[in-house]
């Protein structure tokens, strides 16, 4: 009976006067477990993209105010959500993260006596079924908490901060389990393909075939060597292998975005060349451009047997 008295005179700890904000799309099932581990915190905002499952629901259920914002960046729901907090700190965080009680104790530190403008997290990522404690992901730092006045870009992929001051590290990790399964990852990989395709060519970018070829070669050679990922085993070469297919389809939908408008203007010209060539003169190597003048200027294609351009072995005029 004392025991039970004495807890319910027990003070309830203020909450840390900090808004949350998390961007969601469709996270029904990932959601609960991000709100419950930011209970502490003052103001909670969830900003949904159009969710078709019971993302919305599973926020207010647990307290979170929600903004609908359709159509934009996860950059631009960020922001949105920003502009509507009601603290001076904010914690930046997705809905398949969770803080742990480490970081909720260092988050009220710095709030309180603020070293520096802001403050990074080390994120403690899993991924497959286990943590990733080796490899480069194992070092994975990023800025979560700052000041209210401080905004994302707003780029369709890899929005980041605007940082505008010194920044510190916190203590203790943020949980981030960012694919549900291969299936997921995969999946999440075309979706970012394509956005990061929009996004080159809405600043003009000619996609070449050095970023075709050479890009996701070196993404997979800086992740999985320089970085370390293959310490991770089986893991780390198959996370490596996605993310340089993901490169590869970046380029290689801008390229075809890009063909497919110019092929559209020029489609009534007559003799219209390929608006975008990935080989044009100017871009392949001095051996390919010798061997490509050469059968321009050879004559027309003819069999052994001195028929033109029938199916077989051909060969070319004077050989």
């Amino acid at each position: 009976m004392k025991t039970l008295t004495a807890l319910a005179t027990q003070p309830i700890p203020a909450p840390i006067p900090v808004s949350v904000v998390i961007p969601t799309l469709n996270e029904a099932d990932r959601l609960p477990a991000c709100l419950d581990s930011v209970r502490w915190a003052a103001d909670v905002i969830v900003v949904d993209a159009g969710s078709s499952d019971a993302t919305r629901d599973v926020a207010r259920a647990h307290g979170a105010r929600v903004i609908e914002m359709t159509g934009r960046t996860i950059g631009a729901q960020k922001n949105q959500g920003i502009a509507h907090a009601r603290h001076p700190w904010i914690l930046s965080i997705d809905a398949d993260e969770r803080v742990t009680p480490e970081l909720e104790a260092a988050i009220a530190r710095a709030v309180s006596s603020p070293s520096a403008a802001a403050f990074r997290v080390h994120l403690f990522n899993h991924y497959l079924g286990a943590p990733f404690d080796r490899g480069g992901w194992a070092r994975d730092r990023h800025v979560r908490l700052f000041p209210s006045h401080w905004r994302w870009t707003e780029q369709r992929v890899h929005e980041r901060l605007i940082v505008e001051g010194p920044v510190a590290d916190l203590d203790g990790r943020l949980a981030h389990d960012s694919y549900r399964d291969l299936a997921h990852q995969l999946a999440k990989a075309t979706t970012y393909a394509r956005w990061g395709a929009d996004d080159l060519v809405d600043r003009g970018v000619s996609v070449r075939w050095t970023h075709l070829v050479l890009r996701p070669v070196w993404r997979f050679t800086k992740t999985f060597l320089f970085e370390g990922m293959w310490r991770e085993g089986a893991r780390g070469f198959v996370f490596c292998a996605v993310h340089a297919w993901a490169c590869f389809a970046k380029y290689a939908l801008a390229w075809d975005l890009r063909r497919r408008a110019q092929s559209t203007t020029v489609s009534d010209a007559p003799h219209a060349a390929d608006p975008v060539p990935l080989l044009s003169p100017h871009r392949m190597p001095a051996a390919w451009r010798g061997a490509r003048h050469e059968l321009h200027h050879a004559g027309p294609l003819r069999r052994a047997d001195g028929s033109a351009r029938a199916a077989g072995v051909f060969r070319r005029d004077g050989a």
